[in-house]
């Protein structure tokens, strides 16, 4: 029974990074390569190749290369130095997502032409949009679209430091820069910015949800019922703090918990209920780490 569960756990799996495969095809191929924008990382680095090398000679045969298979090809040392690094089931899924984003890349190219899309605006937002859709249902899968995000894994292995945010950054304005040096379009240039800033949006919405949370303190004499209620009702985390009030020196149950910002006015609303007279400290969680927020390992993608 436990293996059948793995396996439709794993067809699942690689179900869904087809999808995500599929989705960063399009976005690639019918929105950001028809307008010159290369969108930083391995992505763009492919487009400017197929824009100065279409093809390569092989003994007189001229064998054509599309964005898609450059992606690959840049993929292939990358891949090999994160088996010698990573899990098998890692490096095995990330190939699988690196060769059908190669795929459908350059079938979508070939054979979806007349849906290209040329207005500059659209395709800067939705081939950002779809490229960060796409990478957050391929992470949440376990595995990665190749490329940067293996060699900031392996960066990081040696520097733990280094945020995964800044590395990226830097390499995408390299990549965005010998684009627009070699392509010629500054127009194109500047939108890719605009790709990679609403990438990072959908990518991080994707996968994280909006993170914005209000962290509530509450000293009542009626801790108990509020925090019947916020498990009850709300089913929030709730954690008591031991304190003690400087001026009476008695000790003191403290409510602390961390909710999401919608819900934050009924939680407001149960106290106030319970315990018009409750001391009530809200303030914004601008970073939540642990379970139902983010995964301590969430930068190292």
């Amino acid at each position: 029974m436990t293996k059948r569960k793995n396996l439709q756990k794993l067809i699942v799996n690689y179900f869904l990074i087809t999808v995500g495969s599929f989705l960063y095809g399009i976005g690639t191929a019918i929105f950001s390569d028809p307008n010159n924008i290369a969108p930083g990382g391995f992505t763009g680095v492919a487009i400017v190749l197929n824009r100065i090398l279409s093809g390569i000679n092989i003994g007189g045969l001229e064998i054509p290369l599309g964005t898609g298979t450059w992606f690959l090809i840049l993929n292939i040392p990358v891949l090999i130095l994160g088996t010698w690094k990573f899990g098998f089931h890692f490096i095995c899924s990330t190939l699988y997502a690196t060769g059908m984003i190669s795929y459908f890349t350059d079938f979508i190219h070939k054979y979806g032409e007349p849906f290209f899309v040329h207005d500059m605006v659209l395709a800067s937002i939705f081939g950002g949009l779809l490229a960060g859709v796409a990478m957050a249902i391929i992470f949440q899968q376990g595995a990665t679209s190749g490329g940067s995000d293996i060699i900031i894994k392996i960066l990081r292995l040696r520097y733990p430091h280094i945020k995964t945010g800044g590395i990226l950054f830097i390499t995408d304005v390299f990549v965005i820069a010998f684009a627009a040096i070699v392509i010629k379009d500054i127009p194109a240039a500047l939108y890719a910015f605009v790709t990679v800033f609403i990438n990072g949006i959908a990518l991080d919405k994707v996968l994280y949800g909006s993170d914005e949370a209000k962290l509530l303190f509450i000293i009542s004499d009626r801790n108990a019922s509020i925090t019947r209620r916020l498990l009850k009702e709300l089913d929030l985390g709730v954690t008591h703090v031991y304190g003690q009030g400087a001026y009476s020196g008695k000790d003191k149950k403290v409510i602390m918990c961390v909710v999401r910002k919608r819900i934050s006015p009924q939680a407001q609303k149960i106290v106030k209920e319970e315990d018009p007279e409750a001391f009530m400290i809200i303030t914004s969680a601008t970073e939540i780490y642990g379970e139902g927020y983010k995964s301590y390992f969430d930068d190292e993608i």
